[in-house]
């Protein structure tokens, strides 16, 4: 069988009408940065004796690129990722697929830009019917979930899980309902436990989470988010109620401890999905006041999205304080089971920061340099909206204190990791590993990065080496209004330079329409 065969379905090709596009690569078996570091050992003995890594993938949910400190965030505390980066590398343009959820994950685990991908946006398949209702998706699980990734689909996970490694998913899904061809473990993962539904996830406090494919309900209360009754905001102790028993997090990490030391035996691949800082604001008390004795008395937050908030900017730092201190738990559990040096980490984000519901990210200055003010953050192919953190750690492998400026995008993890599991035949991808930009050998580089966003009016972006080519409005306007910009000399993306550079806007046009295959789904056609 040819490798395309075994990696690629007939089926999704028909159904994503990508084939003439996608990028085809052999890769060799991984070694080579290995074995630079590991004295007197071949890269064959080092095959054979099956030393090949843990790899732990957490994505953060709606974290901004400067909301570590690693990257210039001064307002918000986050040691151990910030020692991750001291011990590891950070990586300064490196960009999530999509500016939302649920095209990002797709992007992310299918290698595959958003002018290939299935899944081009949000999508909570309404004609089902009362998908926003949360009680009646308490009493009907088929109204749960996002479009679903289709059967046979090529996932990050399904290689891995094919190349040996135990695969898990721990977080927030949001790429198929349950019991669809697009559930977690339908797609490759042998473990999943947490949200398979997005709006499930708009609260920290559900009545229900999902162990693989069964619900295993929690002594939370049904509250859906915007729930007001007997709510003044006046009153302090109001805000009570919107603190029930038992915070998601806190048993997703307890998960995420026990999947690491079940498979420690044996290389695993860990998806660690959370949802942290996403909305709804709900955090810890010991880490609320920490930030409210730090910030001091603040205007509470009492709109109608999600759920109110005493202390909105204390709350927001203290979900993302609370997601460090638990990747150094993380951490020290490799540790202590003695495989962190044989364990890669990587963490980023899925999107840029979001500004509703109580969420504050220019008082944050959350994608600093870029700005985060609306129109300019989550939702938009602004650098705000798709720029994102990246470090990868790995002890004694990775050099530390490195800094990159190596151009890549959520797409390139797909080869990235299967370089790093050994795989020696690359499914289609979009892709380019970055494994040689982090073991210090010569690094390929993308001719362009490419995004096109089909909700709202819909957007289009490019990225040639320095330049960015971008287009909004496009059901209103179509797409021959084209703005250009510097970042190296103009990051926030005020001058427009499209008038002075017609070939360059030439050239991004011809690799914008080479890039771009038509949705087999209407919702995501432009």
């Amino acid at each position: 069988m040819k490798h395309t065969d075994l990696y690629f379905s007939s089926e999704v090709a028909r159904q994503t009408g990508f084939l003439r596009n996608f990028r085809l690569t052999r890769l060799p078996i991984l070694g080579a940065g290995i074995c630079v570091l590991a004295a007197g050992t071949s890269c064959s003995q080092q095959t054979e004796r099956g030393a090949r890594p843990n790899i732990i993938y957490i994505l953060a949910d709606d974290l901004g690129y400067a909301d570590l400190g690693c990257y210039g965030q001064s307002k918000i505390e986050t040691p151990n990722i910030d020692r991750l980066a001291a011990e590891g590398i950070r990586y300064t343009q490196f960009y999530s697929g999509a500016p939302v959820s649920a095209p990002s994950r797709c992007i992310t685990f299918t290698g595959l830009h958003s002018g290939h991908a299935y899944i081009r946006g949000n999508d909570e398949m309404r004609s089902r019917g009362e998908v926003w209702n949360h009680a009646a998706m308490l009493a009907d699980s088929s109204l749960e979930g996002q479009r679903p990734l289709p059967a046979g689909t090529v996932t990050i996970q399904s290689v891995l899980q094919q190349a040996g490694y135990r695969t898990g998913c721990i977080g927030k899904w949001g790429l198929g309902y349950p019991g669809s061809e697009g559930a977690p473990n339908r797609t490759g993962f042998d473990f999943f436990y947490g949200y398979n539904c997005q709006r499930q996830a708009h609260t920290y406090f559900p009545p229900f989470l999902y162990r693989n494919e069964t619900r295993e309900y929690l002594p939370n209360k049904l509250l859906p988010p915007g729930s007001r009754e007997n709510f003044d905001p006046q009153v302090e102790s109001s805000y009570d109620q919107y603190t029930q028993q038992v915070y998601s997090p806190d048993l997703m990490l307890g998960e995420i401890l026990n999947f690491v030391s079940d498979n420690r035996e044996q290389p695993f691949f860990l998806a660690w999905t959370t949802t942290l800082p996403h909305l709804a604001l709900q955090a810890p008390e010991r880490w609320v006041k920490h930030y409210v004795e730090k910030f001091g008395d603040e205007e509470p937050y009492t709109g109608s999205g999600y759920f109110p908030c005493r202390y909105p900017h204390a709350t927001y730092a203290a979900m993302v304080s609370l997601l460090d201190e638990q990747v150094g738990a993380l951490i020290d559990k490799l540790k202590e089971l003695g495989i962190y040096d044989n364990t890669i980490i990587i963490f980023t984000s899925d999107n840029g920061p979001a500004r509703n519901a109580g969420t504050d990210s220019p008082w944050f200055d959350s994608a600093a340099p870029f700005r985060s003010d609306s129109g300019w953050g989550k939702g938009f192919l602004r650098e705000g909206g798709i720029r994102a953190p990246l470090v990868v750690g790995w002890k004694n492998h990775i050099r530390s204190g490195q800094v990159s400026n190596h151009i890549c995008a959520a797409y390139d993890i797909m080869p990235t990791l299967c370089e790093l599991a050994g795989v020696k035949a690359l499914p289609p991808t979009d892709g380019i590993s970055f494994v040689p930009s982090f073991i210090g050998h010569k690094q390929p580089a993308h001719e362009y990065l490419y995004w096109e966003f089909p909700e709202g009016e819909g957007q289009k972006a490019i990225r040639m080496g320095k330049w960015k080519g971008l287009v909004l409005n496009i059901r209103e306007e179509g797409e021959d209004r084209m703005m250009l910009f510097d970042l190296e000399s103009d990051p926030t993306e005020s001058r427009d330079l499209a008038a002075e550079h017609p070939d360059i806007l030439e050239a991004m046009r011809a690799k914008m329409q080479a890039a771009h295959t038509d949705s087999p789904i209407e919702r995501f056609r432009m």
